[in-house]
C-alpha cells in the first residue's frame, strides 16, 4: 500500500511537471512575435472559451486581456493555473463521491439517521464538481489545435459529456426520490454512472 501511494504521488507530480513544461514551451514560442506572423488563437475551441476568450470575447473588453502576443503569454499562465487546479479539485471531488456513495449505500439499507450526512456530502460534491467543470470550460484556450486521431484529452472530454449529463440527472432525481420512491433505482444508476465516468476521466488524463 505504501509503495502504491508513493508511485501514485510521483506520477501525479510528474504529470504536473510535464504539463508545465509544455505550457512553458508555448510561452517561449510567443516571445518576439507579432500579430502579423502568429496565430494567437487556435482555429477550433469550445463555445464557453469563445464567449470568454474569443477574438471578440468578454475578456477582450479588458486591457489586461487584449489579444496581443505578450498578453497571450499571461493567458497561458492563467490557463495552466486553472487546469492544475481543475485536476486537484477533480481528485478532491472524486474522494467526496466515494464518501457519498458509502453513506448512500447505508442510507438505502435503512439507516435514515445518515440522511443529513448524505445531503451535506452531496452539497460538497456538487460544489466541487461544478467548480472543477467551470475551471476547464472557462480556461483560456491553448495556442494550437488538437492533433487528429485518438488522445487521452479527447477521451477525457468525451467522458465529460457522460458524467456531466449523469450529474445533472442525479441531482434532478434526488429531488424527486422522496416523493416518488420508484425513482430510487434510476437515481442510483445515474449516480454510479456519474462516478464511474468521472473516475475514468480523471485517470486517463493523469496516466
Amino acid at each position: 500500500m505504501k509503495t502504491f501511494l508513493i508511485s501514485f504521488t510521483l506520477a501525479f507530480l510528474l504529470s504536473f511537471q510535464l504539463q508545465a513544461q509544455t505550457e512553458n514551451n508555448l510561452l517561449d514560442n510567443l516571445n518576439g512575435t507579432s500579430n502579423e506572423n502568429t496565430d494567437l488563437l487556435p482555429s477550433h475551441f469550445i463555445i464557453t472559451q469563445k464567449i470568454m476568450w474569443g477574438e471578440k470575447g468578454l475578456m477582450r473588453n479588458f486591457n489586461r486581456f487584449e489579444l496581443t502576443p505578450e498578453k497571450r503569454q499571461r493567458e497561458l499562465k492563467l490557463r495552466r493555473t486553472m487546469l492544475v487546479t481543475h485536476q486537484v479539485m477533480g481528485f478532491v471531488t472524486l474522494g467526496g463521491m466515494v464518501a457519498q456513495g458509502i453513506v448512500g449505500a447505508k442510507l438505502y439499507n435503512g439507516k435514515t439517521n445518515l440522511k443529513g450526512t448524505h445531503e451535506a456530502l452531496a452539497a460538497g460534491v456538487n460544489i466541487g464538481y461544478f467548480t472543477t467543470t467551470s475551471l476547464s470550460l472557462f480556461a483560456p484556450p491553448k495556442m494550437v489545435n488538437e492533433r487528429k486521431g485518438y488522445s487521452s484529452i479527447k477521451l477525457h472530454k468525451a467522458l465529460a459529456i457522460i458524467h456531466l449529463s449523469s450529474m445533472i440527472a442525479t441531482n434532478i432525481l434526488a429531488g424527486q426520490v422522496e416523493s416518488n420512491p420508484n425513482l430510487t433505482p434510476y437515481h442510483r444508476a445515474a449516480a454510479f454512472t456519474a462516478f464511474g465516468s468521472f473516475a475514468v476521466s480523471m485517470m486517463v488524463i493523469k496516466f
